[in-house]
């Protein structure tokens, strides 16, 4: 009997010399690169996957180019959202009028004071906490790709039609601007949707942060353009200007980005399977199911990133729908210097946030510190230096010094998206935009609140009264750096085990590893079997979705891990040998 137990191994070396590759060798040898692939083939999925491209942009991994695309969308999300800032300054502001005598007086188009200007500024986020929750849930049930694409275009569309609805009054913009915060609102909760497809464990903080960097950068163009706009075209052309941009972007957003891998036209073999084996799904179905609830609420680590996001977001949205007055009150800057001045901030936080991802999962490649430690080393210093400078922004009376304060401040800012942004797909990645829903709801309270403190303490247009504005967010920042600190975790949660399992792996790390052949505890054969399709019983049961199956949701995890346990090879070893009798 044990003859014949020798002689898979023997057919196996002998096979590439007597017959010709299944299709399932030369796809393996397609996806491991020992030689390319010749033309198409059909995958496991059924879909017809491209060969490896050698031209430049089909070397471009597919899963940056999602990345990009939702960089572009998060800037037209800022962009939509930022442009009453810059187009309210011009609104109220007073106009030469010459009457027909001669005589000249100013007046204002729109004679609202600070308490209504507030309110306005504030309206957007009262629809936008409502649908953050609901898009959790929806883009679980229907796919990120048209919950961010549709919530993005809608707003759009709708701010192609706010000057017509600032000619009803304020209420009547009010009533717009809720509007756009219902469909803006599911666009965070979304994302998340994708990147729990997309994003390799390793790869997490490079991706999402790259996507959220559009907001600052969006920021960035948003402020100077719409001054220049209000200042030598009129401000009803920024709403035409920003609201066209975002629907040219829907269009190419619907037809290049997928809702995952496996169902994306043109994806290599290589980068499918590298995301695959990473995002390992048990039994080929993502077991999703509603989201715990009460353990949720009790849970240290999401009380740690509702905190923080909160915190994140009272500097932040105080910055973002202030700072251009406080610049025209205190420092008198005519409105297309003062677009500038205002974007600055958002061009240090836009470069801070891209550099601290790809900072933060250098760390964790190269395992110098932990995944927790990396959440909660980028978003305490982030808010510790937030805190410092806001307070020193309080005590200048220099333009020069106030305005390289909030640079820094909000600049350094972006390290934090390193730590609290990216932390639900660390702890539970199945309900990730579940989780980034609840979070990003309670943070936009400050999106409401934040102006209308604002409106409420600066009534005289004193620099003494900004000075309380900024003390706030200090205090704030204070707050949420000790609570992160204590509380985060970069683990997966207990209540959130069970269903996706991740392997820790680089890009790199996999492509050597497999053409090396790699395998532990003397499986090289067995395994190679399983892999290429000779294993005959386990094609049966192996699913077509799941390439990876998951054994034993225990068992320890190292760089690469094995699919075949050391009991289940030998036991395959057995059934091939009694074949062979």
């Amino acid at each position: 009997m044990a003859e014949p137990a020798d002689k898979p191994e023997s057919n196996m070396t002998e096979s590439p010399d007597t017959t010709e590759e299944s299709p399932e060798e030369m796809e393996m040898t397609e996806i491991f690169q020992e030689k390319p692939a010749s033309s198409h083939a059909i995958h496991h999925d059924g879909n017809e996957r491209p060969p490896i491209s050698h031209s430049l942009f089909g070397k471009i991994p597919k899963r940056y180019i999602v990345a990009f695309m939702a960089f572009l969308g998060f800037c037209n999300v800022y962009m939509l959202r930022v442009n009453l800032s810059v187009a309210i300054v011009a609104m109220v502001s007073n106009m030469t009028v010459e009457r027909g005598d001669g005589t000249v007086v100013y007046v204002k188009e729109f004679n609202w004071d600070s308490k209504v200007q507030g309110m306005v500024l504030g309206s957007f986020f009262y629809g936008y906490i409502i649908t953050q929750i609901p898009g959790g849930w929806l883009a679980k049930k229907f796919g990120g790709k048209v919950l961010f694409g549709g919530g993005i275009a809608v707003t759009a569309l709708l701010t192609l039609f706010t000057p017509l609805a600032i000619k009803g009054g304020a209420y009547t913009l009010m009533g717009i601007r809720i509007v756009e915060g219902l469909f803006e609102g599911v666009t965070y909760p979304s994302i998340h949707a994708i990147w729990k497809n997309w994003a390799p464990p390793l790869e997490r903080s490079q991706l999402a942060t790259a996507a959220f960097s559009g907001s600052y950068v969006g920021t960035f163009l948003c402020l100077p353009i719409s001054g220049v706009l209000a200042e030598h075209v009129g401000w009803p052309s920024i709403f035409y200007v920003f609201g066209a941009l975002g629907l040219v972007w829907f269009v190419g957003w619907w037809f290049v980005v997928t809702d995952s891998p496996s169902t994306h036209s043109t994806i290599s073999y290589q980068e499918l399977e590298y995301i695959r084996q990473t995002i390992t799904v048990e039994g080929g179905v993502t077991k999703e199911g509603s989201l715990p609830w009460k353990k949720v609420l009790t849970s240290g680590p999401v009380w740690a990133i509702l905190v923080a996001h909160f915190c994140e977001n009272w500097g932040f949205y105080t910055m973002l729908t202030s700072l251009p007055l406080f610049l025209k009150q205190i420092f008198h800057y005519d409105l297309a210097e003062d677009g500038f001045l205002s974007a600055l901030p958002y061009l240090v936080m836009a470069v801070v946030v891209m550099g601290s991802g790809q900072l933060a999962d250098f760390l964790r490649q190269r395992q110098v510190l932990s995944t927790t430690a990396v959440r909660k080393l980028f978003n305490c210093t982030a808010f510790v230096i937030q805190a410092i400078f806001m307070t020193a922004v309080g005590f200048t009376r220099d333009a020069v010094a106030a305005i390289s304060c909030l640079t820094v401040a909000n600049g350094v800012g972006g390290m934090a998206w390193s730590g609290f942004s990216v932390n639900h797909l660390d702890i539970a990645p199945q309900y990730a935009s579940l989780l980034m829903g609840v979070s990003n709801c309670i943070a936009t309270i400050p999106g409401i609140v934040s102006p209308s403190v604002v409106g409420q303490l600066v009534q005289h247009k004193l620099a003494t009264e900004w000075e309380m504005v900024f003390f706030i967010a200090a205090g704030i920042y204070l707050f949420g750096a000790i609570i992160y600190a204590v509380f985060a975790s970069g683990e997966l949660q207990s209540w959130a085990e069970g269903s996706v399992q991740y392997v820790l792996c680089s890009d790199e790390d996999y492509s050597e590893t497999d053409k090396e052949g790699i395998k532990p505890d003397g499986e090289e054969e067995e395994n190679e079997m399983r892999e290429t399709g000779d294993g005959k019983e386990d094609d049966k049961e192996t699913s077509d979705s799941d390439f990876v199956n998951v054994e034993n949701e225990n068992e320890p995890q190292g760089e690469i891990e094995n699919e075949t346990s050391p009991k289940a090879a030998q036991e395959e070893t057995n059934e091939s040998s009694e074949e062979e009798i």
